[in-house]
């Protein structure tokens, strides 16, 4: 039966007989006080105390119950346990009777145990002095082994002895004189390394800034011979370029493999700055150390950018290798040597370097007066930038200068180049130039396109040029060359444009106004002029090939500068010059052909006798005509000397016709203007032949040189004709007369005379009958003033 049930009955039983109500309240747990108190008031307080009484004892008989229901195997359990009580009484009476054996036996261990325990102690005392005379031999060896490295210049492992001496082994030292000793000697120790190490660092601040120069030289060197071996490879580039252009030439193609030897590697010692540097770490000042090293670097800077002014600027190359050698140490040091330099510290001393730098070379530059040296220079710096621009450095502003020297230095370049064209020109005789073998041809012709034509001439060839044009373009070939050089690492990638301009400003301000001035000189005769005038026509032609040169020293390709329509300004110029000086040279030969045609005041204009032959002054002018033509006709080109020829045949029309408007004359009669017409008829026929030998009647087939003489011609003509009358008639006039004013012609006919005076004057014929001439030429002049 379970334990529910066993309670149920139980309950059933005390409850028989008793108050269910008081039963209810108990169960429920309520509050009996209400009840109680009642009872008291009703005076029956002892029913609820038997009633209550009943119901202790049925919980009593309740408790018991579960008790036996739910502890009987305790109860067994405490039965057993009181079994094993006695049992463990007999036990502990039979241990205690073994304790007191076991004592009596222990007694004698006991003494020994003692003995044994003192010996312990002793071992202990033992060990610990010997434990610190360990500590204090370990001490000292280290302070022996610290002397040691020292002696031996070994500082890094001296501090590390000390080191070790200082965190480790020194608070293990229980002697205090000998802790005393070590703790004072410590610091004379590390001042001493420190002094030490900062000696060494002296002496490789002195060490280090000769070899500065070494390595920027070596290091300068190596750029170069790179810029070279660049240069020869676009050479070739270049060279191959122009000739698979033609599309001929067979290529061999070869793989070019630099050199990259240890030779090139720029090697110097830094031990003693990193050994410094590393004492000052280990010590902890490592702060006073960076700014103790970069003090001193910048002072040798500033040393090294000191040059007087006054001192000649000439050891260029040693001042921008020292300055070269000086940064390419500080980047080895900033990337190798830790934190001890800075790079803000190295951009500092680069930024003072450069500005001092520049500011130097502009005031040497100032009095610096050859082309050549600033060149050098310029060179050199372009150099130092491609240097230091391989280890990180801004070489913007050094570029920057090159480019604003360039103007400085054309000026220097442009007044030698001015100095030698003097030369050349106060030195030519001014002779056309023979060439006798086919390098001289190529020298002085082919190199600067002035051949006439692609085929080989015979020599000896005369060119139709002097000297001073050859010379004059090796000069202008050396400019080209030494501008491209100073603008070929002058900071700007395509340059051709300002050699351009440079070209133009030597060829146009120097070799044009310096030849023109020789045309223009008073002393220049006319076979100088001649050949001067042809040498502008040769630079001319020249300028071409003075423009090809500069493209391909620029790297353009030639296909690109003859596709490019913008030539040179100076081919304009010299053009212009060429014409002017034609006209300077015309008017020479003017000159000196009024030298001959005064003499026609020397002609007997009143002669009684019809003349011979020409007058004086016409041979001289037809000897001197071909001597003229004959010296220009190789030289000058065809329409340069159909030019000259028709300028002095006019001049010499128009001085004819001057002549007989001349107030010096009064009047001429027709023997006179005979004689003139001889000479006409001589210098017709000289202009004739001239015209026809020298190839221009092929050329110029409408106006020959007898078309120059037209207005003398005409005037004669008709001052020989028999009916001058005709002249009014404009068809006539139109035709035979074209050349003729009527304001001239009515001037000369006053002073037109058919006969010579006699003894008597013209009273003597005024009997006479006048000729059909006369009368014509009497009509005319009557008609000439009616219509004017």
């Amino acid at each position: 039966m379970s334990a529910n049930v066993k309670r149920k009955t139980v309950m059933e039983n005390v409850d028989r007989g008793q108050d269910p109500v008081l039963l209810n309240l108990i169960s429920n747990g309520e509050d009996l006080g209400p009840m109680v108190q009642h009872s008291f008031e009703s005076g029956r307080p002892e029913l609820l105390m038997h009633q209550l009484k009943h119901v202790v004892k049925k919980k009593e008989v309740e408790i018991e119950e579960l008790c036996k229901l739910h502890y009987e195997e305790f109860i067994l359990a405490v039965d057993e346990l009181r079994g094993v009580l006695i049992d463990a009484e007999e036990l502990k009476s039979e241990l205690a009777s073994e304790n007191f054996r076991l004592q009596e036996v222990g007694s004698s261990l006991l003494l020994k145990l003692e003995r044994l325990l003192e010996s312990y102690s002793i071992k202990k005392n033992v060990a610990e002095a010997v434990n610190v005379s360990a500590n204090c031999v370990r001490v000292l060896d280290l302070c022996v082994k610290c002397n040691n490295h020292i002696a031996e210049g070994r500082f890094s492992a001296a501090l590390k002895s000390v080191d070790l001496i200082e965190k480790e082994s020194l608070k293990h030292v229980p002697v205090k004189a000998l802790k005393v000793l070590i703790e004072k000697r410590v610091p004379l120790i590390k001042s001493y390394i420190v002094k030490k190490v900062v000696g060494e660092v002296n002496e490789w601040f002195v060490k280090i800034r000769s070899t500065a120069r070494e390595i920027g030289q070596t290091a300068l060197g190596n750029a170069a011979v790179a810029r070279q071996r660049d240069s020869d490879k676009i050479a070739r580039q270049r060279k191959a370029e122009e000739q698979s252009s033609t599309g001929l030439v067979d290529f061999m193609y070869t793989l070019e493999i630099e050199d990259s030897s240890d030779d090139s590697i720029l090697k110097f010692d830094l031990t003693p700055l990193y050994r410094a540097y590393h004492v000052h770490t280990c010590l902890g000042i490592q702060d006073q150390f960076r700014d103790y090293y970069y003090k001193n670097r910048l002072l040798q800077l500033t040393s090294d950018l000191q040059i007087s002014s006054a001192q000649p600027f000439l050891d260029h190359q040693i001042f921008l290798a020292q300055i070269a050698g000086f940064f390419i140490i500080e980047d080895r040091v900033l990337r190798t040597a830790s934190s001890l330099l800075l790079a803000n510290q190295v951009d500092k001393m680069w930024e003072t370097a450069v500005y001092k730098m520049t500011s130097m070379l502009d005031e040497q530059f100032t009095n610096m007066d050859t082309a050549s040296n600033f060149l050098l220079v310029k060179d050199y710096v372009s150099l130092l930038a491609a240097t230091l621009r391989q280890y990180g450095y801004m070489v913007g502003p050094i570029l920057e200068w090159c480019s604003k020297g360039r103007e400085i230095y054309h000026e220097l370049l442009l007044s030698e180049c001015r100095k030698k064209i003097s030369v050349f020109l106060a030195n030519d005789t001014f002779d056309s130039m023979e060439m006798r073998n086919e390098l001289d041809y190529q020298t002085n012709v082919r190199t600067f396109n002035l051949q006439l034509s692609d085929m080989m001439p015979d020599f000896p060839y005369i060119a139709p040029f002097s000297s001073m044009v050859p010379d004059c373009c090796h000069i202008v070939m050396s400019f080209i060359k030494d501008s491209v050089n100073y603008l070929t690492y002058g900071g700007q990638m395509i340059f051709f444009d300002f050699v351009k301009k440079y070209l133009d400003k030597l060829l146009i301000d120097v070799l044009n106004e310096a030849m023109l001035d020789k045309m223009l000189s008073a002393s220049t005769v006319e076979r100088q002029a001649i050949q001067i005038a042809a040498n502008i026509g040769s630079m001319e032609k020249a300028c071409d090939s003075f423009l090809q040169h500069a493209a391909q020293l620029c790297g353009i390709p030639a296909q690109a500068v003859v596709r490019h329509q913008d030539g040179l300004k100076a081919k304009v110029h010299f053009k212009a010059s060429k014409n002017e000086a034609y006209l300077a040279l015309i008017n020479l030969i003017n000159s000196k052909l009024d030298e001959f045609l005064a003499l026609l005041k020397n002609v007997n204009w009143t002669s009684d006798e019809p003349p011979e032959h020409s007058n004086d002054y016409m041979n001289e002018i037809v000897i001197y005509l071909h001597a003229i033509m004959s010296t220009a006709q190789p030289i000058l080109p065809s329409d340069a000397l159909y030019k000259v020829g028709c300028g002095a045949l006019e001049h010499i029309s128009n001085s004819i016709v001057a002549a007989f408007l001349s107030d010096g004359i009064k009047r001429f009669t027709v023997n006179a203007v005979t004689s003139i017409d001889i000479d006409l008829n001589t210098l017709e026929s000289f202009a004739n032949e001239k015209f026809h030998s020298t190839g221009l009647s092929e050329i110029y087939k409408e106006d020959s040189f007898g078309s120059c003489l037209i207005e003398a011609r005409q005037l004669v003509s008709l001052l020989l004709s028999n009916q001058p009358e005709n002249f009014i008639n404009p068809v006539i006039r139109e035709r035979n007369y074209y050349a003729l004013e009527t304001k001239k012609v009515e001037k000369i006919c006053e002073k037109y005379k058919d006969s010579p005076d006699g003894l008597f004057g013209s009273l003597s014929n005024r009997s006479s009958k006048q000729s059909s001439r006369q009368k014509s030429m009497d009509v005319l002049k009557k008609r000439l003033k009616d219509l004017n």
